[in-house]
């Protein structure tokens, strides 16, 4: 039968190298921790050491077997932690988002991984709807989205804004909705929603629809976005967060506008659970680091 204080046991005698310091530090006896090794070989069905009197080394079963042991145990606590809905700083964290907002928030869940051990970070990077239909099913805790959502099943608040920004390539030297006109559009999911209400502010007298733009270009993917940007093939409207991520910075721009109008991103969740602790401080964190 599996006994996990076997393989606790057989962890420390292999740390220790002694049968007598394994015995001291676990305040057993040594025929005690002698019988928890041969118990846990008859277990496995295999030795786990070749004994030359008092020293012994491992047998490659028995190399195996204390990879496997660290494992399980290193799994447990993490798993036990976990259940501790008030830990800061421990337990898994399932979150979803647009890419506008991962590109940045991941990384710096990552960072917060690092620091603390215990915390483990499962993050998706999926679209609006994608992001409320996983939640209902349970496979997420948080999703942000950039869009309210009214469902019966999620609560739903404003959580942050992150300025819009008018990317154009860097030699562009326009100014007038007539010069962005001439040099087209590149979409992205969300792009002209985020296009018309930046524009609609700036351009109140001539802007009517981006309908009346030449469009030369989409893409899925908004990391992405500002390649074509960059290459001149036209101007796009993304999230700060985009542009401050963006391996094109030197070769796009952002227009000076008079108007600034903000990406509003909010919170979700299931209705009916209790959100972890862990998930205020990285996301409260995270906000704070953005505002600074």
């Amino acid at each position: 039968m599996f006994n996990a204080h076997y393989f606790r046991t057989y962890i420390t005698l292999v740390e220790t190298g002694s049968f007598t310091r394994t015995a001291e530090r676990l305040e057993m006896t040594q025929p005690g921790v002698s019988q928890h090794i041969r118990k846990l070989e008859d277990y496995l069905k295999k030795p786990l050491l070749e004994r030359h009197g008092r020293r012994f080394i491992l047998t490659e079963q028995g190399r195996r077997t204390y990879d496997y042991a660290l494992k399980l145990f290193a799994e447990h606590e993490q798993f036990r932690h976990g259940l501790d809905d008030d830990s800061l700083d421990s337990g898994e964290c399932r979150l979803a988002s647009p890419g506008s907002v991962g590109l940045m928030l991941y990384p710096y869940m990552l960072g917060q991984q690092q620091m603390h051990p215990n915390l483990t970070v499962n993050y998706s990077f999926a679209f609006n709807h994608e992001i409320v239909a996983d939640l209902i099913s349970g496979r997420h805790d948080v999703g942000i989205v950039t869009e309210a959502v009214k469902n019966p099943e999620l609560d739903c608040a404003l959580w942050h804004r992150e300025p819009l920004c008018l990317v154009v390539p860097a030699d562009f030297a326009g100014s007038t909705l007539s010069d962005l006109m001439g040099i087209g559009f590149i979409n992205y999911y969300d792009g002209i929603n985020q296009a018309t209400a930046l524009l609609r502010a700036n351009y109140p007298e001539s802007f009517r629809s981006m309908t009346h733009f030449r469009h030369q270009g989409f893409t899925n993917e908004v990391s992405m976005v500002l390649d074509a940007v960059a290459r001149r093939l036209g101007f796009t409207v993304v999230s700060r967060l985009v542009l401050e991520t963006s391996p094109w910075q030197r070769q796009v721009k952002e227009l000076g506008l008079e108007h600034s109008v903000d990406e509003q991103l909010y919170l979700v969740h299931r209705r009916d659970a209790a959100l972890p602790r862990r998930y205020t401080k990285l996301l409260d964190g995270f906000k704070a680091q953005r505002l600074a």
